[in-house]
């Protein structure tokens, strides 16, 4: 059989093996984070956060279709459009890795032998088998993400530059670097990760052309390699909207023409440049060229996808991030205006004062015939200033405190200390390089212990979230509810050895091809980090961003086999020799690769994140405007609404959006089945520059003040309601945060808010205090739906939701599943959290009868959002519950409560959120006389509790540094309660055990609960 025959047929082996892995383990349904949006995105073809995905909408349209019909198959299908191009970059990236094992092997001119072939094929086969196993690559291969469809590009691109490399001496050979110019601008209507691909596919083409290879002309063709990259990221894809706009900004204002007149002439204007130049090359021969703009004329092909945002944003799609239906809109979207900038060679330390505000650039906005004047974006001049700024975060970001503080937590810096640059370089290398780069590396290639993603941001030392080679753990040092995780994966550093080696070996055979590959590694890896300029902790972990980085260090696993065969003495058998290398690094990649990353990606039972959205909608009652704020809320809700329909009459308001005019606007409108919200207010009381901060002046107003008497205040146009400011301007305040609400009670019957038995508990009034220093456009908003709902339509806020977003509406909202529902109830001013109020029989109701428990106790893999963010939210609302419905005499409906928990809930113990929800069950359950399952809860949690204070003790002994003595104190306090709870509850026995327990450890850390 040919070479190529072989390597093609290995290849699709490489697809098959691979994708039928994604498939058996793909979710079926919507995952966490960005993947119900993109879904919800893809099957109404709606307009995502910035900065737009239009052709991965449109590819997962496509895929969608494969539902015919079924809504409830329309997630499984696009998440099959991930696993189906996950398993197309594993037949690249085989590809790839024997391209280069050929060049490594074989005598230019020769036709490779047998025995190279099995060398090549092997390697081959080795890296991109293990590339397959990867955890981060693996993560994103079994849901609706755009990493899959990037990873994809990537590998074309790479496969395709060496395929030009191949033939570069062949005529037309050229056609393929027009090939990759069409694909990085389709990759741009996916992700812009495949951009960092342009450094290294440029070196390919300097190593190969350039007759006079030298360190200067090299360094020439790297800052080349970077002006291309910077002119296709910031000119062809920024610039050309940029420009566009301002032709139309001229053509509307100053020549009297109709908006997009301008836009028509600059793309006119493009087009006849970009023909005219192709023209010129041809009939004076200038390849190099002709060459160059064509690449320039298919990246404009590929990346004309995006002219899907403007066509849907303008079509009012339902989901309609930041309504780009304009120039001016669309480079703002491109460009992420409203996430502000994050400086780069020059700027502020956290520490650096605000010393002035000056306009800077005017963001403009259609008027009725013109373009106006929205908002001058705002130049603040500080203080002082630094090169390459790292430990960035300034006054007016909303974040600034945690970010200031964790900065010297980590640095161990003094709160009076001034950070120097030598402070900024070690964060940089600590924090942004190490702890948020080779931390995920190592997950990839030496092991973890686990899924932990807050402790590992924030503790280099820590166990959760960090990297393991897992050689020296043992229960003595490591906790056993870490090693017993699924989430443990220990791969000994082999795949990281392997590829080191295969690494050293290409530099000393190929160190051109070498070189290409570290550039491949470091622009998809740590150049992302230097742009990126992460600040503080992030809300998740970003290892999805560096899989380009891995992929590259697949590529030396592969070589690595052939080093391994390198190094076998010359008197053994070459076949022989490579059929054990192959074993060896086989075993050593994919096979223990697959062995221990199978279980924590085995996604197939899995559906927490519908399931909890559609819990959230089922808590709601009909009609219902449902406030919530963080991603794994709102978006897992909008693909439960968008997609499967599931209570389309709850109007879904995310708060963090509700802060854009354009969100609010949106809110004024009807979707789906939900009517729109009673926000009166007009377009121009609330646009960009208007009321975007009403600052708190006190006007000390005795009492309470209606709601809607200050509403009329803050939004009136009246200069006898403005504050003045020194330098002559003047705007809205807010005079008094003593607000109240009059209670009609006909029109609380009415609506059916509460019961006809309800009706004693009805405040006349109800009075609350606003506690921030100022209103924003989702807090003006929401005092507007207050003003103007007359309990209309119920107002609700999911569990998840902080306090803060609240605007000091605790003392009447009660919970009544996932959600707490406003009701106007007279306040109990004894309870100490007045978020504990439950309405018990319609939470019972809504748990027993509609809920769904998203496979949680027979999912064979939970991931860490579920385990950790939503799982104690059921404990919670289980233990909750059940003590409020026997405190309120409902014994039997208590116990069922018992019972279902039992039923639907797995033994896990993520955190002590859960335990202390655990502990509190156990006491409903003694007093229900239900000791079978109070004696469990306690156990379970025993277990936890003493498994952490072992862990400490070891700790404490080998003095590692680890030692956490919050952890030690917490358990310790959670053991003292269940020794009281199973006292009181007549476990005599248990109540002995513990106390036993306690005293033991109460010796053994008398120095820290000392402290």
């Amino acid at each position: 059989m040919s070479y190529n025959k072989i390597n093609n047929l290995l290849a699709w082996l490489c697809f098959t093996l691979a994708s039928v892995t994604y498939i058996l383990t793909l979710e079926p349904s919507v995952s966490f984070w960005d993947c119900g949006e993109f879904i919800s995105c893809a099957y109404k073809l709606q307009v995502s956060h910035q900065p737009g995905y239009p052709l991965f909408a449109m590819i997962g349209k496509a895929f969608s279709l494969l539902s015919m019909g079924d809504r409830t198959k329309v997630a499984y299908f696009t998440n099959l459009a991930s696993a189906l191009a996950s398993g197309a970059t594993i037949m690249f990236l085989f590809w790839g890795i024997t391209a280069l094992a050929k060049k490594l092997l074989a005598i230019k001119n020769t036709p490779v032998n047998t025995t190279q072939t099995l060398q090549i094929m092997g390697a081959g086969l080795t890296g991109a088998l293990a590339f397959t196993f990867t955890d981060t690559f693996w993560f994103s291969a079994v849901e609706t993400i755009v990493f899959a469809w990037s990873s994809l590009c990537t590998a074309v691109v790479f496969w395709a530059i060496l395929k030009w490399d191949a033939v570069a001496d062949e005529p037309r050979a050229d056609r393929w670097l027009v090939f990759i110019a069409y694909v990085i601008g389709l990759s741009i209507g996916i992700h812009l990760l495949n951009l960092l691909t342009i450094p290294a596919l440029v070196m390919v083409y300097y190593f190969r052309r350039h007759k006079n290879i030298s360190v200067k002309s090299g360094l020439l063709a790297f800052a080349i390699s970077i002006l291309i990259l910077a002119f296709v990221q910031f000119g062809i894809r920024g610039y050309t909207i940029g420009l566009a706009a301002r032709f139309d900004l001229f053509f509307v204002n100053s020549l009297g023409l109709g908006f997009g007149s301008g836009v028509l002439f600059f793309f006119l204007l493009i087009i006849g440049l970009l023909i005219a130049g192709i023209q010129y090359s041809i009939r004076k021969q200038k390849h190099l060229l002709n060459i160059s703009l064509l690449c320039v004329v298919f990246v404009y092909f590929g990346y004309s996808s995006f002219v899907y945002i403007p066509i849907r944003a303008s079509a009012g799609t339902n989901l309609n991030n930041s309504h780009p239906s304009d120039a001016f809109t669309m480079y703002e979207y491109l460009n992420r205006t409203q996430y502000g900038e994050t400086p780069l060679l020059k700027g502020p330390y956290f520490d650096a004062k605000i010393t002035d505000v000056t306009d800077g650039t005017p963001l403009y906005r259609k008027g009725k015939t013109k373009y106006e004047v929205a908002y001058n974006k705002p130049n603040y001049v500080y203080d002082h200033t630094s090169i390459l700024p790292r430990m960035w975060s300034t006054e007016e970001n909303t974040t600034y405190a945690q970010d200031a503080q964790f900065y010297r937590n980590w640095l161990q810096l003094s709160d009076n200390a001034t950070p120097t640059f030598s402070d900024n370089l070690r964060w940089m290398f600590s924090w942004q390089m190490y702890q948020m780069y080779w931390r995920y590396f190592m997950w990839n290639f030496v092991g973890r212990y686990n899924d932990d993603d807050m402790e590992g941001q924030t503790n280099m030392n820590g166990i959760g979230g960090n990297w393991t080679s897992g050689l020296f753990n043992n229960a003595s040092n490591t906790p056993k509810f870490v090693l017993n995780n699924v989430t443990y994966t220990p791969l000994y550093a082999l795949p990281l050895v392997v590829g080191l080696l295969g690494m050293l070996y290409h530099f000393k055979k190929r160190k051109k091809d070498a070189l290409v590959i570290t550039l491949l590694f470091f622009f998809t890896g740590l150049a992302i980090v230097l742009y990126v300029n992460q600040p503080s902790v992030q809300p998740r972990e970003r290892d999805y961003s560096y899989v380009g980085s891995f992929y590259a260090f697949a590529i030396w696993i592969g070589l690595g086999l052939i080093a391994l065969i390198d190094m076998v003495p010359k008197k053994i058998s070459p076949r022989f020799a490579t059929i054990g290398a192959f074993i060896i690094c086989t075993i050593a990649g994919p096979v223990l690769l697959a062995s221990k990353e199978w279980k924590n990606h085995d996604r197939s039972t899995k559906m927490a994140a519908h399931d909890m959205a559609y819990n959230y909608l089922m808590s709601c009652p009909k009609n219902a405007i449902l406030f919530d704020l963080g991603d794994n809320d709102t978006y897992s809700l909008w693909y439960d609404q968008e997609v499967e329909n599931i209570r389309p009459d709850v109007r879904i308001v995310n708060l963090s959006l509700l802060s854009a005019d354009w969100s609010v606007r949106q809110m004024q409108r009807k979707i789906n089945q939900a009517d729109a919200l009673p926000i009166t207010m007009s377009f121009d009381k609330y646009k960009l520059g208007t009321r975007d901060v009403i600052r708190y002046n006190d006007a000390k107003i005795p009492g309470y003040v209606d709601v809607k008497d200050i509403f009329d205040f803050i939004t009136s146009d009246d200069k006898r309601t403005h504050v003045e400011y020194t330098n002559g301007t003047t705007e809205n305040y807010l005079p008094t945060k003593n607000f109240k609400l009059a209670v009609n009670a006909d029109d609380v019957m009415k609506n059916k808010v509460i019961t006809p038995e309800q009706k004693g508990l009805l405040t006349d009034t109800m009075k609350w205090k606003f506690p921030p220093n100022y209103i924003t456009k989702e807090n003006l908003a929401m005092i507007d739906i207050l003003a103007h709902n007359d309990w209309k339509r119920p107002i609700c806020f999911t569990t998840s939701i902080g306090q803060t977003s609240m605007v000091g509406l605790q003392p009447y909202l009660y919970q009544e599943g996932f959600t707490y529902r406003l009701l106007p109830f007279k306040t109990d001013s004894s309870l100490r959290d007045q978020l504990s109020k439950i309405n018990s029989l319609v939470m019972y109701s809504n748990m027993m009868d509609k809920f769904k428990f998203g496979n949680f106790k027979t999912a064979k893999y939970l991931d860490q959002q579920s385990t950790t963010m939503f799982f104690p939210q059921m404990v919670s609302a289980f233990s909750d519950l059940s003590a409020a419905l026997l405190k309120e005499g409902h014994r039997n409906l208590a116990l069922n409560t018992l019972h279902k928990y039992e039923d639907v809930m797995p033994d896990i113990n993520p955190n002590f959120m859960t335990a202390q929800g655990k502990i509190t069950m156990a006491d409903t359950s003694y007093k229900l006389d239900y000791a079978k399952l109070g004696n469990k809860l306690i156990k379970s949690v025993n277990s936890y509790l003493t498994d952490q204070l072992d862990y400490n003790y070891h700790q404490l002994q080998k003095d590692t540094g680890r030692l956490s003595p919050r952890d030690v104190q917490i358990s310790m306090s959670l053991l003292n309660n269940m020794v009281a709870i199973t006292h009181n509850g007549n476990q005599k026995e248990l109540s002995g055990q513990l106390v036993a327990q306690l005293n033991d450890y109460a010796e053994k850390f008398k120095s820290i609960l000392q402290l």
